[in-house]
C-alpha cells in the first residue's frame, strides 16, 4: 500500500527539520498486524543511540484509554454501576467540594455539589476535575496552597475541588486517576495488576508497567524541553518508580508496539490473542459520544513548560466517548467521522477508525505538549497513512 515510503519520509523529515524533533517511534496496524513500523532519530539529542522500534515510553495520557477498559470490564460483570456514586467504589471522592473562586484574603470559596460524581462523569471529563496545566483555578492551587502535580503519584495530588457541578461541562482532568480508583475498590487490588491479569495478558503486552525498572530504563527514550527558540534540552525526568497511586490518567511506561496491541482489541471488537477483553456490545456502546450535546474544545496552556494551547482539528465538532475524543466529523486527515483517538503530554498521539479497521500510533518524548513539529509531524503521518489507503482502494 506504500506506507513505507511516505511514513519513513515523515520520520526522517522531524528529526532532520530545524526546529526537529530528537527521535520517533511510529506504527500503524490493522485489525490483525502491524503494517508500519518506524523510529527515527535519537533517544537522547545529547547522545548517538538511534531510537528504536523497542524503546520503552512514558506514555502519559494514553494511559487513560486503558483505564477505561478495566471500568468498562466491571461493568459488564456487574460489579459497576457507572450511575452510582463514585464515593461508593472510592469513598475519598465523596469529601471533595466545589471550589467557588477565592476571597479576599486568596482563600478557596468552597461548598457541597450538587450532585454526586458519578463514574459515568469520570469517564466523561464532566467530574468538575482539571489539570494545573490546564486550569488557571489548579495553578493557582498549587503555587498558592501547595496542592501537590500529578506526577508525584500521591493520593494528595487528587484531593482537589472540583471546578463546577459534576455533569454540568466537559473539561479535561483528574477524572481517570479517580477511574483507577474506583477499580481498586471493586477490584481490592492495584491497577497495575488488575491491567496485568485482565488486560495485558490476553493481548500479550510484555513491557508495560507502572513501575518502572532497570531492564525497561536501558531501552528509555529521553525526554526534552522545548525552548522558545525552537532549541531541545534533554531532561532528566521520570516518574516515580514505586508510585503511591497508580496513576490511571497517566503513569505508564510503555513501548508503543504493545500499544498497538490495546489498539488491535479495540479494532477486533474486544478480543486479543490470548482471549477476550471487553465483549463485542460494550466495545460498541463505548466508542459512541456519551457527552450528548456538549462539545469538547481547545485545552488552554496555563503553564507554558509543560503545554501550549493545543486542540485537535480545530473547527470540527469533537464529542467524547468511554473514554476517547470522538471527531463528529471527517478529519481533513482523512481520519473518518465517528473515530477515537487521543494524546499525551510528551507529545504522543493516538488513533482509532474502527469503521476501516486501522489504528496509529506516534511518539515523541518533548514537553510542552501541543509541540508544532511533533504534533504537524503526527498530522502529516497521519495524512500518508490516509493518502496512501485511498490511492490503494483506487487501484
Amino acid at each position: 500500500m506504500g506506507h513505507k515510503f511516505n511514513a519513513d519520509s515523515v520520520l526522517n523529515g522531524v528529526v532532520t527539520s530545524d526546529p526537529r524533533v530528537p527521535g520517533v517511534v511510529a506504527m500503524v496496524t490493522d485489525r490483525e498486524k502491524n503494517i508500519y513500523e518506524g523510529a527515527a532519530g535519537v533517544r537522547r539529542i545529547d547522545g548517538d543511540t538511534a531510537m528504536t522500534t523497542d524503546d520503552v515510553f512514558a506514555i502519559f495520557s494514553t494511559t487513560k484509554a486503558i483505564t477505561a477498559t478495566a471500568a468498562l470490564q466491571l461493568v459488564e460483570e456487574g460489579k459497576l454501576d457507572l450511575d452510582a456514586p463514585a464515593s461508593d467504589y472510592a469513598p475519598d471522592i465523596g469529601k471533595l467540594k466545589v471550589i467557588d473562586g477565592f476571597d479576599d484574603a486568596g482563600e478557596p470559596i468552597l461548598r457541597d455539589p450538587k450532585r454526586p460524581i458519578t463514574t459515568k462523569h469520570l469517564l466523561l471529563h464532566t467530574a468538575g476535575f482539571g489539570y494545573d496545566f490546564f486550569s488557571e483555578t489548579y495553578n493557582r492551587l498549587a503555587q498558592e496552597k501547595g496542592q501537590p502535580s500529578v506526577i508525584t503519584a500521591s493520593k494528595a495530588s487528587l484531593m482537589t475541588p472540583l471546578q463546577f457541578d459534576p455533569g454540568d461541562k466537559w473539561e479535561y482532568g483528574t477524572n481517570i486517576d479517580w477511574c483507577g480508583q474506583v477499580v481498586e475498590g471493586i477490584t481490592g487490588k492495584r491497577l497495575g495488576e488488575v491491567f496485568q491479569s485482565r488486560i495485558f495478558e490476553p493481548l500479550g503486552i510484555e513491557d508495560m508497567t507502572f513501575e518502572l525498572n532497570d531492564s525497561l530504563r536501558k531501552r528509555l527514550a529521553g525526554m526534552h524541553a522545548r525552548g522558545e527558540d525552537g532549541s531541545l534540552t534533554p531532561m532528566d525526568f521520570e516518574l516515580p518508580d514505586r508510585p503511591e497511586i497508580h496513576m490511571g490518567g497517566h503513569g505508564l511506561y510503555g513501548t508503543v508496539g504493545d500499544y498497538m496491541k490495546f489498539i488491535r482489541m479495540w479494532l477486533n471488537d474486544g478480543m486479543g490473542p490470548n482471549g477476550r477483553v471487553l465483549k463485542p456490545e460494550t466495545v460498541v456502546m463505548a466508542e459512541k459520544n456519551h457527552l450528548g450535546e456538549k462539545k469538547i474544545g481547545m485545552l488552554p496552556g496555563v503553564i507554558p513548560s509543560l503545554s501550549n494551547d493545543a486542540e485537535f482539528f480545530p473547527g470540527l465538532l469533537k464529542s467524547w466517548s468511554y473514554s476517547f475524543m470522538v471527531n463528529d466529523e471527517a478529519a481533513p486527515t482523512g481520519r473518518p467521522a465517528g473515530a477515537l483517538g487521543w494524546a499525551g503530554l510528551a507529545n504522543l498521539f493516538y488513533w482509532i477508525d474502527r469503521a476501516n479497521g486501522f489504528g496509529g500510533f506516534w511518539a515523541t518524548q518533548i514537553l510542552p505538549f501541543g509541540d508544532p513539529v511533533s504534533f504537524v509531524g503526527y498530522l502529516d503521518f497521519e495524512s500518508a497513512f490516509y493518502a496512501s489507503l485511498k490511492s490503494a482502494k483506487a487501484a
